[in-house]
């Protein structure tokens, strides 16, 4: 038998079922499933390409405007608020292994594709944020999308952060900073209906994702700090 007959045969295998008896059920076939460090590795790296839009966008508005202090002052808070998003994911969840079971697999999967469209969502707002630098409030749509997208990021890292393996491990840090994201999620929330003025709403968001990342440096310090046992 040739190389290729073999593996003609090897896919008969895997994909026949022998007849069942009359009234038998069928039996599932189980796939198994499981995040490695490599796939870990290239969903951070999609992360990465997707928060650079961010500093696409405001390059992308810096283009359209005339330069001026107040709109370059808008373009470098916007890319601290890319960078907020880039620290939350990876401090919290990024580079971490999910449990051991098929549900934690599937959830660490699954919640990539609402933080990774939220993600891209911020940066497409960026334009908008940049180009209205001079009004005196943000326009609705820049506003909700980039606070929306900011607030998405948050929870949903949490949720990812849930699904990891040293979720368990730590949640004397865990607990806190999930509730301090949601906290920090209904802030945005307000922000976007509030719609302040471009560079308060950026100065705004850069505090927001700065608050969960202080209180997960606070807890570390202060665990550094314990004698050891």
């Amino acid at each position: 038998m040739t190389p290729r007959h073999q593996q003609w045969a090897r896919l008969r295998d895997l994909l026949w079922l022998p007849p069942r008896p009359h009234g038998e059920q069928p039996r599932e076939r189980v796939v198994g499933f499981s995040v490695t460090d490599a796939l870990a590795e290239r969903f951070g790296l999609l992360i990465i390409i997707v928060l650079g839009e961010n500093v696409t966008g405001v390059v992308d508005g810096l283009s359209h405007e005339p330069t001026g202090a107040l709109t370059l002052a808008v373009g470098l808070v916007a890319v601290v608020v890319g960078f907020g998003g880039w620290w939350t994911y990876f401090d919290f969840a990024g580079h971490r292994l999910p449990r051991p079971t098929r549900a934690g697999a599937l959830q660490w999967m699954m919640i990539h594709l609402p933080l990774t469209a939220a993600a891209a969502a911020m940066g497409a707002a960026m334009v908008g944020l940049v180009e209205h630098a001079h009004d005196g409030r943000t326009p609705a749509a820049t506003a909700w999308v980039l606070c929306g997208g900011t607030a998405v990021v948050l929870c949903a890292t949490m949720v990812l952060a849930s699904s990891l393996r040293v979720w368990s491990e730590d949640l004397g840090l865990y607990r806190p900073l999930a509730r301090t994201c949601v906290a920090m999620a209904v802030v945005c929330v307000a922000l976007g209906a509030l719609r302040p003025a471009p560079l308060l709403l950026g100065l705004a968001l850069v505090v927001v994702l700065g608050v969960p990342w202080g209180l997960a440096v606070a807890h570390r310090v202060a665990r550094e700090g314990e004698p050891a046992v």
